[in-house]
């Protein structure tokens, strides 16, 4: 079975079709840039082009780095234009997509899902945190393998800083920070989480997660298990047709 999946993130769309029986992509991605500013007009064009660049016709499921309440609205848009809160944001999707149906979750949650499905998490009780770094820090929060939604634990604060201003990617980047110095701030932001949480496992996800052998080694004094997404970057994509799938059977 196939549902098309995009992944909206505050510097890149892409997306998909995923193969859920293997929950994995079935062709190979497509990105376009997201707009700036990420305004909801802006967005959807951008959504509109990756899934017209496979002809698809079929229902798609999208993420969304935010607060989404009823697969439908947004609440918060901490990396993205402030106009999309409140937004119906899949009446929108579906008109701009002409009438495919359209299903919304937060990016770290489809995320977490699918590798709690497919990847680092399958068979995992206890508490599982998977945590994208990216242009934001997104999280996804499981109980014996149920989810607790959107969380946003990027938003934490940390020694007087919102946590994601800190040990993002985006931070590492805009720094230009070594490895050794942004995994130092990883690692105070990880002992905050794991003890406001005590987690058995973090999933370390987002783009960086391709670059693990950079960084995991470097963190220290976490007495959870660390290990990178299997999924990495393609994890929203997944979780996002999933949570899809879902619904149509809803």
């Amino acid at each position: 079975m196939q549902i098309f999946g995009v992944d909206i993130g505050g510097s890149g769309i892409k997306g998909a079709p995923v193969d859920l029986d293997k929950g994995d992509l079935a062709q190979e991605r497509h990105k376009v840039l997201t707009p700036h500013p990420a305004t909801p007009d802006g967005v959807a064009d951008g959504v509109k082009q990756v899934v017209d660049h496979f002809g698809w016709t079929g229902p798609v499921g999208l993420t969304f780095p935010g607060v989404v309440t009823g697969d439908t609205t947004i609440r918060t848009a901490a990396n993205v234009d402030k106009s999309w809160i409140d937004t119906d944001a899949a009446a929108l999707f579906t008109e701009r997509l002409g009438g495919l149906p359209t299903t919304l979750v937060n990016d770290a949650d489809a995320a977490g899902v699918a590798e709690m499905h497919f990847g680092a998490g399958r068979d995992r009780s206890g508490t599982v945190i998977l945590l994208t770094f990216g242009t934001g820090i997104g999280s996804a929060v499981f109980t014996d393998g149920a989810l607790v939604p959107n969380t946003e634990l990027g938003h934490l604060e940390l020694h007087g800083h919102d946590a994601e201003k800190r040990a993002s990617s985006k931070a590492k980047e805009d720094g230009e920070l070594t490895w050794e110095h942004w995994a130092r701030r990883v690692t105070k932001y990880l002992a905050h989480v794991e003890m406001l949480f005590s987690p058995e496992l973090f999933i370390i996800g987002g783009g960086v997660s391709r670059k693990s052998e950079k960084f995991l080694h470097l963190i220290e004094g976490i007495e959870a298990e660390i290990v990178p997404a299997q999924l990495q970057n393609n994890a929203g994509i997944v979780g996002a047709a999933m949570r899809a799938a879902e619904r149509g059977r809803s």
